[in-house]
């Protein structure tokens, strides 16, 4: 019964569930552009969330992960602030069910709020279609869907 809740309130977030195993492309310390037009630039990778490891592994994420970023480069309002953000895209190659392998030519978020709601309005670049899957409101805010 509470798993059901769970995933209601998840799913209430705008979030939908996690698809099948992709490659993890992104540690901790990595630093990735802002794809989003919030005043931030450069965003390093703090924490996967939900991320359950082992001693001394260092936490990673992957396309569509739901992460804890800071602020590295931007607009001085932003700058040295804890954010959460989604990965959109990722420089590690990665395989679909289909067969397909996937590469970017960068790794790129976008910063939401505790809600899930999107703080920017646009994203610039392409969206990795695991992330427009994973989260709608992302996707509806696209232009470009790989």
């Amino acid at each position: 019964m509470a798993a059901k809740a769970k995933q209601r309130a998840l799913t209430a977030k705008g979030m939908l569930s996690h698809g099948t195993k992709t490659s993890r492309g992104l540690l901790a310390g990595s630093e990735m552009k802002c794809a989003d037009n919030t005043g931030a630039r450069v965003l390093r990778l703090i924490q996967a969330m939900g991320y359950k490891g082992r001693l001394r592994r260092y936490p990673s994420a992957t396309v569509g992960d739901k992460v804890t970023v800071s602020v590295r480069q931007g607009s001085p309002d932003m700058r040295k602030k804890i954010f959460q953000a989604i990965i959109i895209r990722q420089r590690k190659t990665y395989r679909r069910v289909d067969g397909v392998w996937i590469q970017f030519e960068d790794n790129a978020a976008v910063i939401i709020t505790p809600e899930g709601e999107m703080k920017g309005s646009e994203i610039r670049g392409p969206v990795a279609r695991e992330a427009a899957e994973r989260w709608p409101r992302i996707a509806s805010a696209s232009s470009i869907i790989v």
